[in-house]
């Protein structure tokens, strides 16, 4: 294994520009041309539904315990010109979908799927898929499948409908095997990297930055192609608390909830705050005491509340943000979290003016856990110290439906894929006592998790 330094990047599919053989709408208008027709899968199928084998090595896929959505298809994609910041049209876009919708549930109906920029400014699409199945954790499964009325405008409506055709429900099937070899090549040397944290440790330590978060690429480099079904195999094995996610060769395993919405319920998980786990029951619940005792730790964390419940209350009715946080545990780290749940202003709810899941996702990235406080010389500190863009990294992977429902992760333990070549990216959280060398160590352990699913052990 080559630890060797370099920094070209990795090709990202579907990245840098919409395929112009792909249909872009970015007019409600465009939109009404297009039927969503949703069906509930039969029970016995329901129970057999594996979201992962639906989606294969190349559907879009969201899950967490087995239950969320997968993807297969391209309908047409929704670009997202000023990223994050400006996400307003997508609701009336999915609304504009004519839907055939015989289950009203959290993603039935037109869906929009997507893996966005860390950048909230970047340019970047969603995906409405062709073919997508849900499953709930009640075990209700469904099936939307969105068509161009203008291609299929010689049948009738009613045998539009019979295009749920269930033979179809079962992904393509990868026989190809994961490599063995592969070496890893580091952006920066671990000297550099602590050398970069020392000086952000010294620009806080001067005001008026309080905190950034930093992180680092490593490369992976493999002898065969990496296939995707089988790392996100792996992953679901390795952390099964985690959301699952894959969109166009961008996957990972995220423990971090930005935000969700069902209905009028709104729930975020933020975490801040990282310790290493060692195996042992009865060390691991000593680390965990002393993680909660961290005065550093539960200050790093505190920023993060704070800020996402002060953008959070305005738009609620009620808002529940527990004082002492929790620790979860993961395969090989634990993290202070803090679970925030809430209801929107039912004046709103029921005007429909209130914000999409995916607009209270652009509200809130990035947050403290991912980007600083004060955000905007956080994002100027990261720009400067960071030597490779983040791209997908830490940014807001998700869904969201016509209603406004939806849920986002923020892109963490997560690689970017193509061929054989993988990118992926650690960080912490630096603040005024930062230790370098600790700091380096904390990205090691989250490499080191993502890496035993990436590449076959």
């Amino acid at each position: 294994m080559n630890t060797e330094t370099r920094s070209d990047a990795v090709p990202t599919a579907g990245q840098d520009a919409l395929n112009a053989r792909t249909p872009t709408v970015t007019d409600p208008r465009d939109a009404s041309r297009w039927t969503a027709v949703t069906r509930r899968l039969p029970e016995e199928m329901a129970k057999e539904l594996d979201l992962l084998a639906f989606a294969g090595d190349d559907g879009m896929l969201f899950m967490r315990d087995g239950v969320g959505l997968a993807a297969r298809g391209t309908a047409f994609r929704i670009p997202v010109p000023g990223g994050t910041a400006a996400v307003d049209h997508v609701r009336d876009i999915l609304g504009a979908i004519v839907a055939d919708d015989l289950m009203h549930r959290a993603a039935s109906g037109p869906v929009a799927i997507g893996a966005l920029e860390f950048l909230p400014h970047e340019p970047g699409y969603l995906t409405v898929p062709e073919l997508l199945v849900a499953k709930s954790s009640d075990g209700t499964a469904w099936v939307t499948r969105v068509r161009d009325n203008e291609i299929d405008s010689s049948l009738p409506a009613v045998e539009r409908s019979t295009l749920l055709d269930l033979s179809d429900m079962v992904g393509p099937t990868s026989t190809a095997w994961s490599p063995h070899g592969f070496d890893l090549h580091s952006t920066v040397t671990h000297q550099q990297w602590c050398e970069r944290i020392a000086t952000a440790v010294a620009a806080i330590n001067d005001g008026p930055l309080e905190k950034v978060v930093l992180a680092r690429a490593v490369d992976v480099e493999a002898t065969e192609p990496l296939i995707i079904g089988e790392i996100l195999g792996r992953l679901r094995a390795l952390f099964p608390s985690c959301m699952v996610f894959h969109v166009e060769g961008f996957l990972g395993a995220s423990p971090e909830l930005l935000v969700s919405r069902k209905g009028s319920a709104v729930r975020a998980h933020p975490l801040a705050g990282t310790i290493a786990r060692s195996g042992d029951p009865e060390t691991d619940a000593r680390l965990a005491a002393s993680l909660l005792a961290s005065s550093k730790d539960r200050w790093e964390h505190s920023l993060v509340i704070d800020a996402m419940a002060a953008l959070l209350r305005p738009l609620c009715d009620e808002l529940d943000v527990p004082r002492t946080p929790t620790v979860l545990s993961l395969r090989n780290v634990s993290h202070l979290a803090t679970l925030i749940t809430g209801s929107l202003r039912a004046d709103q709810v029921h005007d429909r003016t209130s914000p999409t899941a995916l607009e209270l996702a652009g509200l809130l990235h990035p947050t403290p856990a991912v980007g600083g406080v004060p955000v905007d010389l956080a994002l100027a500190t990261i720009s400067e110290l960071e030597p490779v863009p983040r791209g997908r990294y830490a940014g807001p992977v998700g869904w969201v439906d016509a209603a406004g429902n939806g849920e986002w992760a923020v892109g963490l333990r997560s690689a970017q894929v193509s061929g054989n070549r993988a990118r992926m990216h650690a960080g912490g959280g630096i603040v005024a006592d930062s230790d370098p060398l600790a700091e380096l160590t904390e990205t090691q352990l989250k490499l080191q998790a993502l890496l035993a699913a990436v590449v076959r052990p």
